[in-house]
């Protein structure tokens, strides 16, 4: 997560949308950089609502903060996990997924409760303000990245080169008809959050 003070934004960095790429290139920019352990790097919104911002607040609380993040087309956001987690370091861990088909993953992301190597989040829940509503206030999807890049160019008046980062495991990650129409239902609120973000067209 990143604090631009001056320019009243935060970055919230949804794990597995490009934000670590953007921290690199924009920690010397930022007023404060939470990168460690990886509960401060990935705050979500709810849990910045209930304990940064009122410190913020006691700063200056006419300073209205701004929050941004990215988020992922849900297949493919999961196709992201999937691949970190089969990288060498782990396998044989509960957690590795480098032994397990795309449609094991995802079947695991379905399932209640979800297995280690599945329990991985939720973008909504991440974005959301605790009650279950979207409360970013700039949304932008990893697929237009350049969209989130052009903003921040222009809030902070810098050029922004990225460079990669935490790059996954190539790997083929077919998944069968009837498990894509499982997640789109039952997960349909991710594919909203989705097409709800700023893109281009």
């Amino acid at each position: 997560m990143l604090v631009f003070w001056q320019e009243k934004l935060v970055l919230l960095a949804l794990p597995k949308t490009g934000t670590s790429a953007l921290e690199a290139a924009l920690r010397g920019r930022a007023a404060a950089v939470f990168e460690s352990p990886p509960e401060l790097k990935h705050v979500p919104l709810f849990r910045y609502n209930r304990f940064l911002k009122p410190l913020f607040g006691v700063i200056d609380g006419d300073r209205k903060l701004e929050t941004m993040a990215l988020v992922r087309e849900p297949v493919d956001w999961l196709g992201s996990w999937y691949r970190y987690r089969s990288r060498p370091e782990l396998v044989g861990h509960p957690n590795g997924t480098s032994e397990m088909s795309f449609d094991d993953f995802v079947a695991g992301y379905l399932e209640d409760p979800r297995p280690g190597f599945a329990n991985v989040g939720s973008p909504t829940k991440f974005l959301s303000n605790g009650q279950g509503k979207r409360a970013v206030t700039h949304l932008f999807q990893y697929e237009q990245l350049h969209m989130a890049v052009d903003f921040l160019s222009e809030r902070l008046g810098v050029e922004i080169t990225l460079a990669r980062h935490n790059v996954s495991p190539a790997r083929d990650m077919p998944l069968s008809p009837d498990l894509r129409r499982r997640l789109e239902v039952d997960c349909a609120g991710e594919f909203d959050l989705w097409e709800s973000a700023h893109r281009a067209g």
